[in-house]
């Protein structure tokens, strides 16, 4: 099963590799529980302090591996559902950010999967669509919190409900992708921003993370969340070593406490 997901680490960085090129990285079961268990590995690793996501092959992830499914009932379907939805749970719940570097195509669960991340890097003729309404499905891991929050409700309810398929660029300027880059060059782009993150206080990046997952839900609620995080950063050591770095003129040097 573990070889359907490869991990590689790069310093504070850990590429995580969804590895069956030949099905252009599509979604069986034992990918997301793969998927799944790396992404908690790399969370709970405080040696971690950025994961890039990324696809073996020309592809991302073609999405979900439509040779595995047929219709089923709730007992068979409810795990399938609950395995992808864990995926999502441990990028959004765990403290690392998470970069997407997409080459090719992004279809169905793919898109899902790079939108849950809080980077897209993407190829210029990377290739992104919803696609799941032609096989008779609405979208899964995530897709309707971290659509509209990327495009709009509106924008998002028209990619939704007339599918269509998306270059690279246009991905760009409607603000699904973060960062557009030639060809072949997304893996050492996510690096490049990988390593960026990695240098900032992973206690802050942390709290940045658990705050923006917080909304939009409760805008005057973040209010009082905002003064708590506050208050934990302000009785840190990374605190004290940015302070120190700023009055010395130098690049501070975070250790995550």
């Amino acid at each position: 099963m573990d070889d359907v997901v490869t991990t590689a680490d790069h310093g504070h960085t850990r590429v995580i590799t969804l590895n069956r090129p030949d099905r252009r990285n599509a979604i069986d079961i034992p990918l997301r529980v793969a998927l799944a268990d790396r992404l908690e590995d790399a969370m709970a690793d405080n040696n971690i302090r950025a994961v890039v996501l990324t696809g073996a092959g020309a592809s991302f992830c073609a999405g979900g591996d439509i040779s595995t499914m047929r219709r089923m009932p709730e007992a068979e379907s409810r795990p399938r559902a609950e395995a992808a939805a864990r995926v999502v749970r441990a990028i959004w719940t765990g403290g690392t950010p998470v970069v997407a570097a997409v080459e090719g195509a992004a279809f169905g669960a793919g898109v899902s999967l790079a939108l849950a991340c809080d980077r897209v890097v993407a190829a210029e003729d990377a290739v992104f669509s919803t696609a799941f309404t032609g096989v008779g499905l609405a979208g899964d891991m995530g897709i309707f919190a971290s659509l509209p929050a990327r495009v709009g409700p509106a924008k998002a309810r028209q990619l939704m409900l007339l599918p269509q398929k998306l270059s690279g660029a246009e991905a760009f300027e409607l603000g699904l992708v973060d960062a557009l880059v030639p060809s072949g060059s997304t893996l050492t782009s996510a690096l490049a921003d990988a390593e960026r993150i990695s240098a900032l206080a992973p206690l802050a990046v942390r709290e940045i993370k658990g705050a923006l997952t917080r909304w939009p839900g409760a805008p005057l609620a973040m209010l009082d969340h905002e003064v708590d995080v506050a208050v934990r950063l302000f009785d840190t050591e990374d605190f004290d070593e940015g302070v120190a770095a700023f009055h010395d003129r130098r690049p501070p040097r975070f250790r995550g406490c």
